[in-house]
This record gives structure tokens, C-alpha cells and sequence, in this order.
């Protein structure tokens, strides 16, 4: 059996996500809250080549896990993940771009659309 989840944080977004979901009739904060909800080891870890190579200029781009900075990105992106490192957070704002905590970005973009998951 799997131990369940202790950190805090973790599940007030999976929570908050699930609850989206249902009000706003987007499918796509239930996939994101699965996501998270499954083991670390099957989280999301990327780099900004990926989100890079992904996305295009000023791209809603969504990372259910964290953000590393290996790599650069040249064009403006807004970013939502759980975690960023310190370095890729300065990184993606050098470029132009936004980091926000998934919360945050589910608030401006309630039904999801135009969002990128990448996994």
C-alpha cells in the first residue's frame, strides 16, 4: 500500500484543482490533480530546453512538478508549476516570462484553454 500524501501544500493543490475541475467543467485541472496525486518518482521534472523546444512565444505553459534550469529559453512564457528552482525562476524572467504557483494559474485561466501540460 502506497503512504499517503504529507505534504501540506501538495494537497490543499490537489484539493484546489479537483474542485476546479468540477466548477468549471475542465478536464484538464482533473489531469493535473492526478498527476500530482501519484508517486514523486512519476512527477514531472523538467528543464527549460524542454519547456523551450514545447512552447512558443508567450505560451500558458503547465509543469505538474518542478522546473530545473538546465538550459535556456529565449522567448517569453507564464509558467505554472507546484516547484521552481531558484535558477530557472530567474532564468524564465530574464526572457520575459512569468513564474506562478498552479494555483495562481488556474485563477486566470479557469476553463484551461490555449494551456500546454507538458509531463
Amino acid at each position: 500500500m502506497r503512504p499517503a500524501i504529507t505534504n501540506t501544500e501538495l494537497l490543499d493543490t490537489i484539493r484546489f484543482l479537483k474542485v476546479q475541475a468540477r466548477e468549471n467543467k475542465a478536464k484538464i485541472w482533473a489531469v493535473t490533480a492526478e498527476c500530482l496525486s501519484g508517486p514523486r518518482r512519476n512527477r514531472a521534472v523538467l528543464d527549460l530546453n524542454h519547456i523551450s523546444r514545447a512552447s512558443k512565444r508567450n505560451a500558458l505553459v503547465l509543469v505538474p512538478g518542478k522546473v530545473l534550469s538546465a538550459g535556456y529559453i529565449k522567448h517569453p512564457v507564464t509558467v505554472g508549476a507546484f516547484q521552481f528552482s531558484q535558477a530557472a525562476k530567474a532564468k524564465i524572467e530574464l526572457a520575459g516570462g512569468k513564474c506562478v504557483a498552479i494555483k495562481d494559474f488556474v485563477s486566470k485561466n479557469p476553463k484551461g484553454s490555449n494551456v500546454l501540460i507538458l509531463r
